[in-house]
This record gives structure tokens, C-alpha cells and sequence, in this order.
């Protein structure tokens, strides 16, 4: 017969989450007191104990940080982005002897519940959290416990007061949009993100205003970030009567898959359009024609994150931080000489 009663044990009788009964055996938030009080008397009737060992770890500093990755596998595949990140998280962890935790997850709901589980054990010292949607579940959940750090990735006005590390998505938009205009460019596209990710909204908002202000006509749709989508999308765009001349897509995959799909149409880069992308990447240098693309050291946005995170998890405060150094690099892709009739 088994011969000690676990939290799992205490979960199934209770029919309640690991998660909740971790929450209500610590005397933590995030569970109602209803719930709290069941737990706890099944616990008490299966005759739980807790374990000392376990117990003295949760109560010491872990020294790691936890990211959930919450991808489609055919972007995640793909996406070089969140490589480089780790990597900058990584090499600067790896000098203050912390590590990163990193756990996978298809869906938003699979994700909370790592995090849930996390907050109850205290299996990491501090989160850090990317892709921020509107109106996004996570950011009340940390708010309700405000004892486990987190920082997000994403501008000062979507994280409601909890620390944040961002891009100057807007001023990048605009310099995007007066590169095509000075350029020569009147027609122009984009093939942007998921419309509830924050960042997209941002850069859906910052592209309008700038294209109304230079009167230009602009078009966006929206995909999945993967390479498959951004194909769709340019076939959709360069079936238009009066297709773009230029066509900025928001990750490197995409504008990748772009000049294949435009190559198969007889329409080529850059003689009839230009394509520029938002992530720049060895994809972006190694295409052929190689593409222009906005220069963000991903690598040192890393690093500077994880000071930051090393920075909450020893409890210190940190001040919210936008980095504002976009420029770009231009390569073959968006040369002059494109057909570019009003």
C-alpha cells in the first residue's frame, strides 16, 4: 500500500487542481476560501503531511526563472527570434549562476496553469512573460500575487503597473513607413501579427497614423506569424488591382517565404516590390535577394532582460524600460528602381 499521502492525492479527492491545493495547504491566495476549507479537510481525512525537505526548498531561492513558451509548433519551429532571446537570457543567467526554466505550451490555458503551479511552489525565483495580449489573463493573475516577480515583454501602457521591458514599436512603425515614402512608395502593405497580441496593436495603430499623415494608401492583414500564413497573405496582396509596391511583414520567416511566393507569381525583388521585415536574422542576410530589416539586437534585449529578472528576484525594484535605438539595415531586397506608379 502506498504509504505517503501526496498533494496529487489530496488533489484528486478534492477535485480541485494541484495547483489550488498547493495554494490552500501554504496559505497562499488564488483560491476562494470555500475551496480552501474542502482541501483542507480532505487533506486532514487522508491524513496529509507536509514534506519538511520540500517545504525548507520552496522557502529558499531556487535561483531560476521561468518562461512558458506558448507557440504553434509551425511558428516555434521557425521563429528566431525567441532563439536569440534565450540566448541573451542564457549567457547573462549563466555569470550570476542562475537558470532558466523553460517549459512548452500550445494553448493560453495549459500556460496559466504552469504558472499557477508555479506561484504555489515556488519552483522559480521570478517569470518572465512575452507575446502580451489585450486584456491578457496572465497579467491578473501576477497582479493577485504580487510576492512572485515577473517581468513582461511588452510596452509600459499594456502591463498595468507590473514591470516592463519594450520596444519603441511606434517609432519603429514610423520609420518603416518614411523609409518606403522617401523611397518613392505609394502603395504600401503589411503582413502583421495576431491581432490580440498587444504589439501588434500598437503597430496597427502607429502604421495608420503615419501612412494618413504622408497620404499613402496601406493595407494590412494579419496572420500566425508562420511562413505558410505570410505566403497567403502575399498571394492575397499581390492579387490586388492595384497591388503594393512595398510590403513589410513583422517577422523574418514571413518576409522569407514572401520573395519565394512573389518569385513563383513572375512579380520580382525588388524590380516590382519591396519587401522589408521587422526581425532581422541570418535568414534575412542569407535570402536571396537578402532583406531589408529593422536592426533589434534581440541577443542584448536578452541580456537586459535578465538583469532585470536577477534584479526582481533578489528583490530590488525595477523601473519600466523602453529601448528606442531602431534602425535600419538596408539590403537587396528593397533597392529603388521598383515599378511605383500612383
Amino acid at each position: 500500500m502506498k504509504s505517503k499521502v501526496t498533494i496529487a492525492d489530496v488533489a484528486k479527492a478534492a477535485g480541485v487542481s494541484n495547483s489550488a491545493v498547493s495554494y490552500a495547504l501554504n496559505g497562499k491566495d488564488g483560491v476562494s476560501e470555500k475551496t480552501r476549507s474542502k482541501v483542507l479537510a480532505v487533506a486532514d481525512h487522508l491524513g496529509w503531511k507536509p514534506n519538511s525537505a520540500a517545504k525548507a526548498l520552496s522557502d529558499a531561492s531556487t535561483r531560476t526563472v521561468g518562461l512558458v513558451l506558448t507557440y504553434a509548433t509551425s511558428v516555434l519551429s521557425v521563429e528566431s527570434y525567441t532563439t536569440e532571446l534565450i540566448a541573451g537570457l542564457t549567457s547573462e543567467f549563466e555569470k550570476e549562476g542562475y537558470s532558466l526554466l523553460v517549459r512548452a505550451s500550445s494553448n493560453r490555458e495549459y500556460e496559466l496553469s504552469v504558472l499557477r503551479e508555479w506561484i504555489a511552489t515556488g519552483a522559480v525565483d521570478a517569470v518572465l512573460l512575452m507575446n502580451i495580449e489585450l486584456g491578457d489573463p496572465r497579467i491578473e493573475l501576477f497582479k493577485a500575487h504580487p510576492d512572485m516577480p515577473v517581468l513582461l515583454l511588452c510596452d509600459e501602457k499594456l502591463s498595468e503597473g507590473l514591470p516592463s521591458l519594450s520596444d519603441n514599436e511606434r517609432s519603429a512603425a514610423h520609420l518603416i513607413v518614411d523609409y518606403c515614402h522617401e523611397t518613392g512608395h505609394r502603395r504600401i502593405a503589411r503582413v502583421a501579427g495576431p491581432e490580440e497580441m498587444g504589439h501588434t496593436f500598437i503597430r496597427d495603430n502607429a502604421f495608420r497614423e503615419e501612412v494618413m499623415e504622408l497620404d499613402m494608401r496601406y493595407t494590412c492583414l494579419h496572420s500566425d506569424y508562420s511562413p505558410q500564413a505570410g505566403a497567403r497573405c502575399t498571394e492575397r496582396l499581390l492579387a490586388l488591382p492595384d497591388r503594393p509596391t512595398a510590403i513589410v511583414y513583422d517577422n523574418d520567416v514571413m518576409a522569407v517565404a514572401a520573395i519565394r511566393t512573389a518569385a513563383a507569381l513572375g512579380i520580382r525583388v525588388p524590380d516590382d516590390l519591396a519587401v522589408i521585415s521587422w526581425d532581422d536574422s541570418f535568414m534575412c542576410e542569407m535570402s536571396t535577394p537578402s532583406v531589408t530589416a529593422l536592426n533589434r539586437d534581440v541577443v542584448a534585449r536578452g541580456r537586459r532582460a535578465a538583469r532585470m529578472l536577477i534584479e526582481l528576484a533578489e528583490q530590488h525594484a525595477v523601473r519600466p524600460v523602453i529601448e528606442d535605438d531602431n534602425d535600419l539595415i538596408f539590403r537587396e531586397s528593397s533597392a529603388a528602381n521598383v515599378a511605383m506608379a500612383a
